[in-house]
């Protein structure tokens, strides 16, 4: 009994190893709930700044005003999703770290790498689209492509991660893609997919994951 317990115990030890050497599994579900919480607060001061309802179309008399008017737009927003991504990913790095400190995992290694190749790919094509979005103005599909390619992101690099990230990444897409026939709420759909999606599947990921170790 004790030689089969003894085998069970080193299979057990080998599949860990083997999933460490092929995953990044140190991803923290704080550092969701974290990004979430941060999307909420910056959707929450465009829709205050300007004085909308959850029918964002107002919005774009703004950016089809005066100079100044598209100047002050432009920048509020442009600094307003800055520190959004700056609070997001400082809160996400920070979760991380401790909970690879936790595990005793390495957090720079060959799969984090693989990781952030495969997100940065279809973020950066996102972020090409979204400026030629914004340069032809074109402001109602925005919010949709962030959410179509983030989401997209997410599937790409599932493959090195938890696959949980796929099932974010699936949500995230069919989003955008609702939200692309409903521009005018294109930013209460971004406000569910960065904020409430980023929430849950945080929260998930950490009583998963986490919370029982």
């Amino acid at each position: 009994m004790n030689k089969q317990n003894e085998q069970l115990e080193a299979l057990t030890e080998i599949r860990s190893m083997m999933e460490r050497s092929s995953r990044f599994i140190s991803l923290s579900g704080l550092s969701g709930v974290s990004a979430g919480i941060c999307a909420l607060i910056g959707a929450a001061v465009v829709y205050y700044h300007f004085h909308v309802g959850l029918n964002n179309a107002a919005i774009y008399d703004y950016a089809s005003g005066t100079s100044e008017q598209r100047f002050d737009f432009f920048a509020f927003c442009f600094i307003t999703g800055a520190l959004v991504l700056i609070a997001s990913l400082a809160a996400g790095i920070f979760f991380t770290v401790r909970n690879s400190r936790k595990k005793g995992f390495g957090i720079w290694d060959t799969t984090a790498k693989r990781v952030l190749i495969n997100l940065f790919i279809p973020l950066a094509a996102g972020g090409l689209f979204c400026f030629a979005l914004l340069y032809n103005r074109v402001l109602g599909l925005i919010g949709p492509a962030t959410l179509i390619f983030y989401g997209l992101a997410l599937l790409n690099a599932s493959k090195y991660t938890l696959n949980d990230i796929r099932y974010l990444g699936i949500c995230e897409i069919v989003l955008g893609l609702i939200a692309s026939w409903f521009m005018e709420y294109s930013l209460l759909f971004w406000s569910i997919g960065f904020g409430v999606m980023h929430i849950i599947y945080g929260t998930v990921m950490y009583f998963k994951y986490e919370k029982s170790n």
